[in-house]
């Protein structure tokens, strides 16, 4: 209870700054306590005002930096970009291959750039689910020494799991030379991938996967393929 009158009387003090300047803190209590007591609506009303603020409030925080950090998004060398490189909109997604909306995001992509030809896709390897995620985010970057990250990337979002022994199997079926690439697992470029990945999500304020960057759009969660062609029409549009 005394959260929730915290809550009304903050928004109280906002919106009646002139009498809230001439009345004690204590008759400030008493009035939002009165106010709660003979309409409670007033608190669920006051939670959704502080609600709609923190969520305006992120929003300028997710903006301010993606235009930070626009040029690190969108032309990283250290990312894998897949679809038409020289695109008008790319997407950026940030994914976990243990993730099951990323398996179910990984079609979508698909279908994405089967249909439009002038999309840029970037992958962001996100790992935060596990030890075997850590470990499959590194064998796939690892994977593109050897010409094969697409392959690998579609078949590790098949498995229905991945872990180091799961990753390893898939490797091998794929035609991977699997002594170079736990050997290329421990490059630089492979660690730096990931820690930037951890640093962007960080800064856009993206806590799950998957999460995207679409244009100039920032949008957290699954996404079916059409709301995701409407935010490209849109984008397109500026």
């Amino acid at each position: 209870m005394r959260i929730l009158i915290l809550a009304f009387i903050s928004v109280f003090i906002t919106f009646t700054p002139v009498t809230s300047q001439t009345l004690s803190e204590k008759d400030i209590k008493r009035l939002a306590l009165e106010a709660i007591l003979e309409n409670p609506q007033i608190v669920m009303d006051a939670i959704n005002i502080l609600r709609e603020r923190d969520e305006a409030n992120k929003g300028l925080l997710q903006k301010q930096a993606y235009l930070d950090n626009k040029k690190l998004l969108v032309m990283d060398p250290n990312a894998p970009v897949l679809g038409n490189p020289n695109g008008d909109i790319t997407i950026i997604e940030f994914f976990d291959y243990n993730c099951g909306y990323c398996k179910k995001a990984m079609p979508v992509m698909q279908a994405l750039m089967e249909n439009d030809k002038n999309l840029r896709v970037v992958y962001r390897e996100f790992p935060i689910l596990s030890a075997g995620s850590v470990f499959a985010s590194r064998a796939a970057l690892a994977s593109r020494a050897q010409g094969k990250y697409l392959e690998f990337h579609e078949a590790l979002m098949s498995a229905q799991k991945v872990d180091e022994t799961s990753v390893i199997v898939i490797a091998r079926k794929i035609g991977l030379d699997v002594n170079k690439l736990i050997i290329d697992m421990e490059q630089p470029a492979v660690s730096e991938h990931i820690q930037t990945s951890r640093d962007l999500a960080d800064a856009l304020q993206f806590t799950g996967t998957p999460s995207f960057v679409i244009g100039n759009e920032l949008v957290g969660g699954y996404i079916p393929v059409e709301a995701m062609t409407k935010i490209i029409i849109s984008e397109r549009e500026g």
